[in-house]
């Protein structure tokens, strides 16, 4: 491999080619495109939890200057726009599909959570907009609010027809033979836990620009989405804003999302359809009360656990009884993320025989719940490593030994769990391993000993966790309820000069695709860092894909692009074996040459490209042009896995808990940038942290919701966390050409249970639920 190519290709820490643009202040984001002659949106939202809708007086909004239509949910309805979709449908225990309430881009006749949208004002400025939305009277009844998940099955019905409040009733695993083996165990640990609700908080507050072309009757959306094709396709199939090839999106750059830009709202729906209304362009831009209100929230599980061992210590059983709070619609993945993507980790790192989880998904009167970052990754290591860790506590054993013993060997892969996955390959010992040591784990004793002398408490904590990522495959997915494949484009374009232009289905929001496929695809084809240009985010530029989200980025989009290249270096040879009078198989392709074996005639990548746009000298049977294109549908998901261990010092006087130290050791497979990946660790960890010791979005008994600022919510700040020990171990993966496995959720799936559980190490008190306030320590040491 030659020197400029193995300081740029796979494994090297490349600069990020998109930060140039971004800490000089010169990104492009939707707030920053602007229209001739636009208009703006001001929304108007509930005041109440729940609330029927009796009339809406819009005329004194109408009468300020710059004001130019009030629209309504109700006129949606009129225009015959259908219902927002959830994307994944779950069937019951019963075989019975779940009960899917309609969810309408504006409420027409009742609303279901406090900030749903029923109305938006569009006016000459922001100003006008918002004047005009303080004028329009609306006539509200309002009803008892359900927001309690204790008592949600036995309140009033939020949706006609939906009985209990319950969505779904879903299950996975024997539960006989789960139940049989906790009553035979030597010992059963008995756990309660809740995963607090979240509120995502992307630095880049959600945005939409509608274009309405009425000549062409062409309609273009510039939004912040982590997947612009499916918004698309949602967009035109469900909800019949327009015809799929008369809709344009365009997701510029998007400052981060975190699984909450994933999903179709209100607002980008009502923006596209009002600029035809109006024939303006609309623009709207939410400010932070809204995006607490609104934005889709994540996590808000309580759960019940039990976990038998036998008398070794082995585990011989789990059981799962989890309630899920879907909030008021069920949001795009919704229904997945405490089902599919929650249900079937609960193996963990571990070779537990027997497993099961039931999981009721119910409604209430708060924001839709959706994935947020892990998506139900997270809920599920915070159950398997909360309980395990308990077990080894409530059995006197070491809870390092207590993983290994029951820890998946290496030479037990490919692995089938209880809980209907099949990892492919692992070493989880020797991520275990090698965190032990960055983390001094020997000398913990020592340290503890040092803090009580000061009259603190110390504490540490382990999370063995393992994720499933780079959703797949289309038709498993498909049968399990998906409602669109989960596969992934790529197209390469060849320029005559030998540069080239890729085109990604996934979309970067934060990531650095820009850079780590330009490095996957200039070190396929040997060609310079410098000379790959990646485009994503824009639906008439890019065929088709699915976006980015659950880790699959590089696992199935970058495997696509893998595929384009293979298909551009079959033609390259051809092309080269024709001007080269050689045979094809005689042909190599090389670090960016075309080689005849055993000579010393090549050609360069870019003298093919050359030769194919000008094809003076060319196959007659072959067409001219040096582009292809490839889709790529895995045929299994990844399964990144790592240990992270956190070690806490607690204020005896005040219960303040002081992360000291934090180690993550991850197996994500093959690295492509070692720099972005840590990166991308440490942003999780702090999101991690943030949810576990901080973050809690909180709504009182009338639906209001209480944390609505960052007043109230308390986010992680440089302060809150120390320098992380950041480290991998590697075992490719064995289905996709890159071997890669996908990082972006890792550190936000193993911190919340290893920083709780070194909380509670300190403490002594397994009950302390998250997030871990000095409040609450300090009642606990009391």
């Amino acid at each position: 491999m030659n020197e400029a190519k193995s300081a740029t290709g796979i494994g090297a820490s490349v600069k990020r080619k998109e930060d140039v643009r971004f800490i000089t202040g010169s990104g492009c984001y939707t707030d920053d495109i602007n229209q001739p002659g636009q208009s703006h949106a001001a929304f108007l939202r509930s005041p109440y939890a729940r609330a029927r809708i009796e009339s809406i007086d819009a005329s004194a909004a109408l009468e300020i200057e710059g004001v130019i239509a009030v629209l309504t949910g109700a006129d949606m309805v009129a225009d015959g726009l259908g219902d927002i979709p959830c994307g994944w449908l779950v069937k019951q225990k019963d075989g019975s599909d779940m009960v899917s309430a309609p969810h309408p881009p504006m409420a027409a006749t009742q609303t279901n959570y406090v900030g749903e949208p029923y109305g938006v004002v569009i006016a000459d400025t922001l100003a006008a907009a918002r004047l005009g939305m303080e004028a329009v009277l609306t006539d509200f009844t309002e009803l008892d609010a359900i927001v309690d998940l204790a008592t949600v099955r036995d309140s009033e019905q939020i949706h006609e027809g939906v009985e209990g409040n319950l969505a779904f009733d879903w299950e996975l695993g024997e539960r006989e033979a789960t139940e049989a083996a906790l009553a035979s165990a030597a010992h059963v640990t008995r756990l309660d836990l809740t995963n607090n609700r979240l509120i995502p908080n992307a630095m880049e507050p959600r945005a939409a620009l509608g274009i309405f072309d009425k000549v062409s009757g062409e309609h273009t959306l510039y939004t912040t989405s982590q997947n612009p094709h499916l918004a698309r396709l949602v967009l035109s199939a469900f909800v019949q804003i327009a015809p799929e090839h008369k809709l344009r999106i365009v997701a510029p750059d998007v400052g981060g999302g975190f699984g909450s830009k994933i999903f179709i709202y209100a607002e980008e729906t009502a923006v596209i359809w009002a600029a035809r209304k109006v024939g303006r362009p609309v623009k709207w831009t939410a400010d932070r009360s809204e995006s607490f209100l609104a934005d889709a929230h994540g996590r808000d599980h309580i759960t019940h656990a039990e976990l038998g061992t036998d008398e070794e210590g082995r585990f011989v059983a789990l059981k799962v009884q989890t309630t899920a709070n879907l909030g008021a619609y069920l949001s795009t993945f919704g229904s997945a993320v405490p089902t599919y993507l929650y249900g079937t980790l609960m193996a963990g790192q571990y070779s537990t025989p027997n497993i099961y989880v039931e999981v009721q998904g119910v409604y209430t009167n708060t924001a839709p719940v959706d994935a947020y970052r892990g998506a139900g990754r997270p809920e599920a290591t915070y159950v398997v490593e909360r309980i395990v860790e308990t077990a080894a506590r409530e059995l006197g054993r070491d809870p390092v030994e207590l993983r290994r013993l029951n820890m998946i060997k290496p030479d037990q892969f490919p692995y089938e769990t209880p809980v209907a996955l099949v990892y492919d390959t692992g070493n989880y010992e020797a991520s275990l391993a090698k965190a032990l040591v960055h983390a001094d784990y020997a000398g913990f004793a020592e340290r503890r000993a040092a803090a009580a002398a000061e009259g603190k408490r110390r504490g540490i904590g382990l999370a063995c966790y393992i994720e499933a990522c780079g959703l797949a495959p289309s038709n498993l997915a498909i049968q399990l309820g998906a409602q669109v494949g989960l596969y992934e484009s790529g197209e390469i374009r060849v320029n005559p000069t030998g540069s080239v232009t890729v085109f990604t289905g996934s979309h970067s929001h934060g990531q650095g695709h820009e850079t780590t496929f330009a490095q996957v695809v200039s070190d396929k084809l040997g060609i310079p860092f410098e000379d790959v240009e990646v485009v994503h985010g824009d639906t008439g530029r890019v065929e088709f894909g699915l976006g980015t989200y659950g880790s699959r980025s590089l696992a199935v989009g970058g495997s696509a692009l893998i595929r384009a290249a293979e298909k551009l270096i079959t033609k390259g040879r051809r092309i080269a074996a024709h001007m080269l009078e050689a045979e094809v198989d005689a042909v190599e392709f090389i670090d960016g040459d075309f080689l005849v074996k055993d000579s010393n005639q090549s050609l360069s990548f870019a003298e093919i490209a050359f030769a194919a746009y000008v094809p003076a000298n060319y196959p007659e049977d072959l067409e001219p042009g040096f582009s292809e294109k490839a889709f790529y549908d895995p045929e299994n998901f990844t399964y990144p896995a790592g240990t992270h261990i956190a070690e806490v010092e607690v204020d005896v006087d005040t219960g303040v808990v002081e992360l000291k130290q934090f180690v993550a050791v991850d197996d994500f497979g093959n690295v492509i940038n070692p720099m972005i990946v840590t990166g991308q660790v440490h942003g999780g960890v702090a999101q991690g942290a943030g949810q576990a010791l901080l973050e809690q979005a909180i709504y009182d008994e009338f639906g209001q919701l209480v944390t609505g600022s960052y007043m109230d919510y308390c986010m992680p700040r440089a302060d809150d966390v120390p320098d992380f020990t950041v480290d991998t171990t590697v075992t490719p993966c064995t289905h996709n050409p890159l071997g890669v496995k996908g990082c972006g959720e890792a550190g936000a799936i193993g911190s919340p249970a290893a920083i709780m559980n070194a909380v509670t190490d300190a403490v002594g008190d397994n009950s302390i639920s998250m997030p871990a306030t000095s409040e609450k320590v300090w009642r606990a040491l009391r």
